[in-house]
C-alpha cells in the first residue's frame, strides 16, 4: 500500500506496548505515513511528547474522542492511557505493567464491540508484566481469552509468503505429541476460514509440511504422516479443499512449489519461520487467525537498547498497519505467495 487513503469507516487501534521499549518510537513514525488512516495510537500522550522531543520528531498529537480521524501528515491521533510512573527509555519498571494491559483491554473491547477496524500491537515485555504480579503469557493468549475462542492460529506473512503454524512455542520433544487429528483439523479450519474471510481468497491453495524429515519417508523416518497428518489432509481433499498431502519441508519452500500457493502450514515454529524471516525480517507481520476481529503485530521485540536512540526501525509496524487496513477494507492487492 502506498499513499492512498484506505476506505475503512472505523479506526485501527495501535497499542504502543512496553513504554520503556521502542513501541512509542515506532508509533510516532505513523505520523509520517501518507494516507495510512484512520489510525489511533493507544498511549500516554505525555510519554509520546517526551519521546518525540528526545528523538527530534515533529508531530502534532490529537486526542481521540470518537471523532473521525483522518489525519494530515505530521499528525497522530492518540487515545490517552496514562502511565503510572514516569518512563525512562530502556529501563523496565513493573509499576507500569498494568499500563500495557490497559492498552490491550481497550483495544480488545473496541474490537469486540465492532468499533474498530482491527488491532495492531507493538511489542511488550512479558517478563516485567509477570514480575509485577499480572499473569501474562502473550498477546495471542490475551486476545484469545478476551474473545472466548477455543483455538487461534499464528501466521506470519511477508509480501511473498504466508506461513501458519500447527504448534507454536513448544519444546521440540513435545511437538509430535501435540499434533493430533483434532488439533490439525481445528488449525486447518481456522486457516481456511480466515484466508477466505480476512484475506478474501475464495479457494485458497495450501501446502503442508510433514513433521519428519522427508515427510517420514514412508514410515522409515517417523509415522505421524501416515497415522495422523495425511488422513486428515485426504479428508479435506475429498471435500474439495485445495490442500496438499504432507510434503518434505526441505523442498516445499522451493519457489516452484510456492508460486501458486496462498499459504504454507508448518508443523512447528522453527520449521517454517526461519524461511519466512530469512526473506523478510523486519518487514514480516504476525497475524492471529481465529479471532472475531483483525489482529496483526510486529515481528520483533521491545529492543530496550534502541529505545529513545532514533535507531529503531518502524518497518514491521508500517507493514502490520498497512496489512490490517487492507484486510479491513477488503483490498488484498499485494501478492503474498
Amino acid at each position: 500500500m502506498n499513499s492512498s487513503i484506505v476506505n475503512v469507516s472505523r479506526p485501527l487501534f495501535v497499542t504502543s506496548g512496553e513504554p520503556a521499549g521502542i513501541g512509542p518510537d515506532i508509533c510516532l513514525d505513523l505520523a509520517r505515513r501518507k494516507g495510512v488512516r484512520p489510525i489511533v495510537v493507544l498511549a500516554d500522550k505525555d510519554l509520546l511528547k517526551q519521546r518525540a522531543q528526545k528523538l527530534g520528531v515533529a508531530v502534532e498529537l490529537i486526542e481521540y474522542q470518537g471523532q473521525d480521524c483522518v489525519a494530515e501528515d505530521g499528525q497522530l491521533f492518540v487515545h490517552h492511557i496514562p502511565v503510572n510512573v514516569p518512563v525512562i527509555a530502556g529501563q523496565l519498571n513493573p509499576k507500569n505493567a498494568d499500563y500495557v494491559i490497559r492498552q490491550l483491554d481497550f483495544a480488545a473491547q473496541m474490537a469486540l464491540q465492532g468499533q474498530s477496524a482491527g488491532v495492531v500491537t507493538a511489542p511488550v515485555q512479558k517478563s516485567v508484566i509477570n514480575e509485577s504480579g499480572i499473569p501474562f503469557s502473550g498477546h495471542t493468549e490475551f486476545f484469545q481469552e478476551k474473545a472466548g475462542v477455543d483455538r487461534v492460529v499464528m501466521m506470519l506473512a511477508t509480501k511473498l509468503l504466508r506461513v501458519a503454524l500447527v504448534t507454536t512455542h513448544l519444546p521440540l520433544r513435545q511437538v509430535a505429541d501435540a499434533i493430533t487429528t483434532e488439533r490439525l483439523q481445528q488449525v486447518i479450519d481456522i486457516l481456511i476460514a480466515d484466508l477466505q474471510r480476512k484475506f478474501h481468497i475464495a479457494n485458497p491453495i495450501i501446502l503442508v509440511c510433514g513433521l519428519n524429515p522427508h515427510a517420514g519417508e514412508g514410515g522409515y523416518l517417523g509415522d505421524e504422516e501416515i497415522r495422523i497428518i495425511n488422513p486428515v489432509l485426504k479428508h479435506y481433499q475429498q471435500n474439495g479443499v485445495n490442500i496438499s498431502l504432507a510434503m518434505p519441508a526441505d523442498t516445499l519452500f522451493n519457489p516452484e512449489h510456492l508460486k501458486n500457493a496462498d499459504a504454507v502450514l508448518a508443523m512447528y515454529h522453527d520449521q517454517g519461520l526461519p524461511v519466512l524471516k530469512s526473506q523478510g525480517f523486519g518487514e514480516a507481520v504476525n497475524i492471529t487467525l481465529g479471532l472475531p476481529f483483525i489482529r496483526t503485530s510486529v515481528d520483533h521485540g521491545t529492543a530496550l537498547d534502541l529505545a529513545g536512540t532514533g535507531r529503531a526501525s518502524s518497518s514491521s509496524l508500517m507493514v502490520a498497519t498497512d496489512l490490517a487496513l487492507q484486510m479491513a477494507s477488503g483490498d488484498q492487492t499485494d501478492d503474498h505467495c
